[in-house]
C-alpha cells in the first residue's frame, strides 16, 4: 500500500512539472504564458490608449465633476446687520433654494493642543495621535491655530472629562479652552446646491465677507 502511493505521488509530481513547465500545451492543458507575444495578445485595444497634456486632464476631470450630488452648505450665524444685504442678493433666486432663520448655538469647549509654532509641528504632532491612537479634528477658531482638537462639547465638564481619560492614554500637553462662546443671530442655508446652484453660490462667496460656507450639521 504505501508503496502504491509512493508510486501516485511520484506521477502526480511528474504531472505536475510537465504541466508548469508548459510542456502539455499542445494538447491545451498549461499556464497561461506570460512572456511575449502573449502578454501583446491579450491586450484590449491599446491603440486607444493616450497621455494626455495637462490641460487637458484637467478639463476632463472638471467635466467629470457634473455629476456630482446636491450638498447642503449653510453659515452663521452672524448679526442682522450681515443679513440684510444678503436678503437683497437674494431676493432674486428660487425661493426654495435658501433660508435665512434665527438659530442660537450653544458654546463650545474643546481638548485642545497648540499654539504650535508652525504647520510642520502640526503635522507632527498628528503623527504622535497616529501612533497612539487618538483622533483629532481641525480648528473652527482662527485664533487657535496652529493647533488642533481632540474633541468639541457642549460644556467645559464634558471636556474635562475627555482630558482626564485621553491622559492614560499617553496624551500630555493638551488643555481644555473654549472654542467659541454661545452665540445668536441667523443662519444662511442653502438645503441642496446642484450643479444649477453651484455656480451661483460660488460667485455669492464675495458678498460673505470671506466667511465660509460649511456642510450642514
Amino acid at each position: 500500500m504505501l508503496r502504491l502511493f509512493v508510486v501516485l505521488l511520484l506521477l502526480a509530481n511528474g504531472v505536475y512539472y510537465a504541466w508548469a513547465e508548459g510542456l502539455l500545451l499542445q494538447w491545451g492543458f498549461g499556464p497561461l504564458p506570460q512572456r511575449e507575444p502573449h502578454r501583446i495578445a491579450q491586450q484590449i485595444r491599446p491603440e486607444d490608449i493616450r497621455v494626455l497634456p495637462p490641460d487637458e486632464a484637467r478639463r476632463i476631470e472638471s467635466a467629470g465633476g457634473a455629476g456630482r450630488p446636491a450638498e447642503c452648505l449653510q453659515m452663521g450665524p452672524f448679526d442682522e446687520a450681515m443679513a440684510e444685504p444678503l436678503r437683497q442678493t437674494l431676493a432674486p433666486w428660487p425661493s426654495a433654494s435658501w433660508r435665512l432663520e434665527p438659530v442660537a448655538e450653544p458654546g463650545r469647549w474643546i481638548v485642545y493642543m497648540g499654539k504650535y509654532p508652525d504647520t510642520q509641528s502640526v503635522e507632527r504632532k498628528k503623527g504622535q495621535l497616529r501612533q497612539i491612537g487618538v483622533a483629532f479634528e481641525a480648528l473652527t477658531n482662527a485664533d487657535l491655530e496652529p493647533g488642533l482638537s481632540l474633541g468639541g462639547h457642549p460644556t467645559q465638564q464634558a471636556a474635562e472629562q475627555q482630558l482626564d481619560q485621553l491622559v492614560t492614554r499617553g496624551v500630555r500637553t493638551a488643555r481644555v479652552v473654549q472654542e467659541r462662546p454661545e452665540q445668536q443671530g441667523l443662519r444662511l442655508t442653502f438645503p441642496a446646491v446642484d450643479e444649477t446652484l453651484r455656480p451661483r453660490v460660488e460667485e455669492l462667496r464675495a458678498a460673505l465677507n470671506g466667511r465660509p460656507l460649511r456642510p450642514c450639521r
